[in-house]
């Protein structure tokens, strides 16, 4: 038996839909009733007849989380009741443009029995429901009930177009007055597109009709008053050029969570490899913010930074199977010629590597299964409330790093990162190793981000650099690539368990030679990329970040002397504080002043404890991140810290308050 037209346009393959919303539609009616007296399309095609269909009554149930999960994927899910039997349907959420009709395709499921249990997890619409929702129980959203009556449109006894009239009424609770709302839907064929698409203009113009620009899920919602699902609110994420370090920092950290966030629904449902993607790069982005300013940040954000490695390590797994599965069609073309010269043995399919790609699609669908139950479970909670609570507490107000310029402390961080980079690069030149290439290409990867973290600041300027490192990290992506996918292909041929047919896995060793010949190439050239280390870009942002540092230091103030002078320390007399060496008070800028001191009672600042050792030109101590050895020493991280008001350098605790130099000082001046 052929599949009626309408069939194939619910699952929105071979048609288009046109939807309008009507004040009445009794001109709809009396349209289809003048139809005959119409002329056909464009052409002189004979004219349409309407041969009305039985009437439906449909009882619709929208289903979602208590957190919008299902709405958050961009999903709407459906309860259709049909006979004795529920259908469930799962749409994309997309508001349709009045420019243009909506290809939109359903996927549907017959439920075994009555309400969500019915769903199972191997079903089409069950396993995207499941990916999605992980352990959160379903709950009624929306009721609707609609009258349908539904019109053939033929053309000398042929289907053309197929046109529905609902009358709807959304139930609204709490004794809610309901909501009508009437619609007229037309499809038409792909095939008759071009033929009869004309109609879809005049019935709009005769009949008074108007671009329906909300569904009726978005329409009940409206009336219910539910907000659509936004990203999470974390606090400001601006950055400005007068922004301070703390200030930057948790913009920056606030907006990769915020990415984080809007890609774990895709990441969940699992259709779009780049959802995934994004979401790791999100987590690689959120590390990197977490190491670089550990300085400003809670002592539990390094912990933090730990767990987000592991989420990183289950993102990565399922990521490098994407990559390889995304590259089959290249390493089928590759292996064509064996194909040829094996095909007439029984045991070897039309493709060598057939096999293979099954063995990366069951290691995927483990490692999947894998991500989702780390997405399902307390530690991923426990990971994001952590992370959420620490973002929306912002900066320690009394944290003298975090009140920095960010102009002051991003060139010395920035220039560390540079330094780092060439180190690698020169011990990668030398060595001609993979391993320290994709210990470059991390280095390359950190800068860029440290770039792109800051560029608000110095109005983009940066992005030049940036661009130049991000081409000179795609060179070395494709070099780390071509060796993972080697590694795998070797892994999987000699690897227990499975085996694979002999042709496969000599084809196999085929595709992993040109794998290493590529890598061979981007090698040959690695030299002449690597020059973009040293050359005018990075030379005119180093001098714009100094530039923009001294501007920012002259701007401010001075730090005052005490009005009064510190009690001296127990078990010291007033004399031998008085024949010590008196203390510099610092001058503009945060240098220490030529021949001034702070009067009697001053104490000195050498054996400043807590790891700030070290001055800098600004006369202010250095910081660095947690494990660093020698605190400030290292180039890694240095961050510059004013002196407080008293000219004692200001020692952070683990979430970034002032603590006292020692037990009994009465504090500095006001």
């Amino acid at each position: 038996m052929a599949r009626s037209p309408s069939a194939a346009v619910a699952h929105g393959r071979d048609a288009v839909e046109w939807r309008f919303d009507a004040l009445d539609l009794r001109p709809v009616e009396r349209w289809l009733a003048q139809l005959p007296l119409r002329g056909g399309g464009a052409g002189g095609l004979p004219a349409l007849t309407a041969l009305a269909r039985p009437p439906m009554r449909l009882h619709d149930r929208y289903l979602d989380t208590e957190d919008s999960r299902i709405r958050r994927a961009d999903l709407v899910l459906r309860i259709r009741r049909r006979g004795r039997q529920d259908e469930a349907t799962l749409r994309a959420f997309s508001r349709p443009d009045p420019a243009r009709p909506s290809r939109r395709p359903d996927i549907t499921q017959l439920l075994a029995e009555a309400g969500t249990d019915g769903f199972g997890i191997t079903g089409p619409v069950g396993s995207r429901v499941h990916a999605v929702i992980g352990r959160r129980p379903l709950r009624q959203v929306l009721e609707v009930r609609t009258r349908r009556r539904s019109f053939s449109l033929r053309a000398e006894g042929e289907h053309v177009a197929e046109l529905t009239l609902d009358d709807t009424i959304i139930a609204i609770g709490d004794g809610g007055r309901p909501v009508p709302l009437r619609r007229v839907r037309i499809r038409i064929p792909t095939t008759r597109l071009d033929a009869y698409g004309e109609i879809v203009g005049e019935l709009r113009t005769s009949c008074g009709l108007r671009n329906a620009l909300l569904t009726k899920f978005d329409t009940g919602l409206l009336a219910l008053g539910v907000p659509a699902p936004g990203p999470p609110d974390l606090g400001p994420t601006t950055v400005t050029p007068g922004s301070t370090l703390g200030d930057l920092s948790f913009a920056v950290i606030r907006r990769q969570l915020i990415t984080l966030a809007s890609r774990e629904p895709g990441t969940r449902l699992g259709e779009d490899p780049e959802e995934l993607h994004d979401m790791r790069v999100a987590t690689r982005r959120l590390r990197a913010a977490l190491e670089l300013f550990a300085g400003v940040l809670p002592a539990r954000a390094q912990v933090l930074r730990s767990e987000l490695s592991w989420l990183a390590g289950i993102l990565g797994s399922v990521r490098d199977l994407d990559v390889q599965l995304g590259r089959m069609a290249e390493m089928e073309r590759w292996a064509e010629p064996w194909a040829e010269t094996l095909h007439g043995s029984a045991s070897v399919s039309a493709s060598p590597l057939e096999s293979l790609r099954q063995l990366l699609e069951r290691d995927r669908a483990g490692c999947r299964g894998e991500l989702l139950d780390a997405l399902d479970s307390a530690r991923w909670e426990r990971l994001w409330s952590g992370l959420a609570a620490m973002a929306r507490q912002g900066p320690a107000r009394r944290s003298l790093a975090a009140r920095t310029p960010a102009t002051v402390a991003v060139p010395s961080l920035v220039t560390a990162s540079h330094r780092s980079v060439m180190r690698a690069a020169g011990r990668a030149g030398r060595s001609g190793l993979a391993e320290d290439f994709h210990r470059l290409r991390i280095r390359c990867k950190r800068l860029r981000y440290m770039l792109e973290f800051t560029s608000e600041l110095y109005a983009n300027r940066s992005a030049p650099f940036a661009r130049r490192l991000a081409g000179l990290q795609d060179k070395l992506g494709l070099m780390q690539d071509a060796e993972v996918a080697t590694l795998g292909l070797m892994a999987a041929a000699t690897g227990p368990g499975e085996h694979l047919p002999p042709a496969a896995v000599f084809a196999m060793g085929g595709v992993a030679e040109r794998y290493r010949s590529e890598a061979a190439d981007l090698l040959s050239g690695m030299a002449a990329r690597l020059r973009i280390l040293r050359r005018r870009e990075w030379a005119e942002l180093a001098k714009l970040m100094e530039s923009r540092r001294l501007e920012a230091l002259a701007a401010m103030p001075a730090a005052r002397a005490p009005r009064r002078p510190l009690p001296p320390p127990a078990g010291s007399s007033l004399t031998e504080i008085a024949r010590r060496p008196p203390l510099p008070v610092p001058g503009p800028g945060g240098g220490p002043g030529a021949g001034e001191d702070t009067g009697v009672g001053a104490v000195e600042t050498a054996g400043v404890e807590d790891g700030m050792t070290g001055a800098d030109a600004t006369g202010g101590p250095k910081i660095g991140p947690p494990g660093d050895g020698a605190a400030g020493a290292g180039p890694e991280n240095p961050l510059l810290v004013p002196c407080r008001s008293n000219g004692h350098p200001a020692r952070d605790d683990p979430i970034g308050g002032d603590v006292p130099e020692a037990a009994g000082h009465i504090g500095s001046s006001a």
